[in-house]
């Protein structure tokens, strides 16, 4: 249990690694343990690829805008995935079944199983002194990432996850207070109160990034993400999600 707990409280994302890749064991206990997450329904609806092709792992890189896509000991993608729920059922029962998979519920599930089984992974790979660093900027390009990756419908790439040997030890980054994010009974909707947690968080991220050894900059939470929600980003995913099935009504 202390072990868990320290794997837990420890985590970093890892941007550099050695170039060692991980034996076929490691890569198999990872994916099990992902298999071992929460499902709702029972449904397991995700998919997990194993990018192994150097040049693939280029070309997903060059969507992603990071070197450690191309330069890592695996990449995984998580993808939402409905498309094996309805494959034996007669064509009758699959026609009902596909257009309720179109609702936003079933999109919700199909992501946050991904999700789940994700952390899994992250976990394991993490206790095996392994680092991690997930990749939602695969997202950048969804479409091009689905070609690439030769997707069906009602199969959608969600993130990515680089898995290797740390080549570095980065600080670890601070989180919000959890009175900022843990409440009982109730949601606790006081602005004056949340905001003294965001102005003492500023401070205390403004520190990190000052101190670090890595790209040290001056930047705060509330700046941060100021300035991402200012702009917009990703606007093609919205289509892209309902032309593979989902999140249609």
């Amino acid at each position: 249990m202390e072990h868990m707990l320290d794997v837990l409280f420890n985590h970093r994302s890892i941007r550099k690694y050695k170039e060692k890749p991980l034996t076929e064991e490691q890569i198999h206990t990872i994916v099990e343990a992902a298999q071992h997450a929460s499902t709702s329904s029972y449904y397991q609806a995700y998919s997990i690829i194993g990018v192994t092709d150097q040049q693939l792992k280029k070309e997903l890189a060059g969507i992603s805008g990071q070197s450690y896509v191309e330069h890592n000991s695996h990449l995984f993608v998580f993808c939402a995935d409905l498309r094996r729920l309805f494959l034996k059922a007669n064509e009758k029962t699959r026609e009902k079944m596909m257009e309720n998979l179109q609702n936003t519920e079933h999109f919700i599930v199909a992501t946050v199983d991904a999700a789940l089984a994700a952390q899994n992974a992250a976990i394991a790979a993490e206790s095996m002194e392994l680092g991690i660093c997930y990749i939602g900027s695969l997202r950048n390009n969804i479409a091009k990432v689905d070609e690439l990756l030769e997707l069906p419908e009602f199969v959608i790439p969600l993130f990515g996850m680089t898995v290797g040997y740390p080549d570095h030890n980065p600080e670890q980054k601070p989180r919000l207070p959890m009175k900022a994010i843990y409440f009982e009974n109730k949601y606790e909707d006081n602005d004056a109160i949340l905001e003294a947690e965001l102005n003492e968080f500023n401070k205390r991220l403004e520190a990190y990034y000052q101190s670090r050894s890595e790209n040290n900059r001056s930047d705060t939470f509330t700046d941060q993400v100021q300035r991402k929600l200012s702009n917009p980003i990703r606007m093609d995913v919205t289509n892209f999600v309902k032309k593979k099935g989902y999140n249609q009504k």
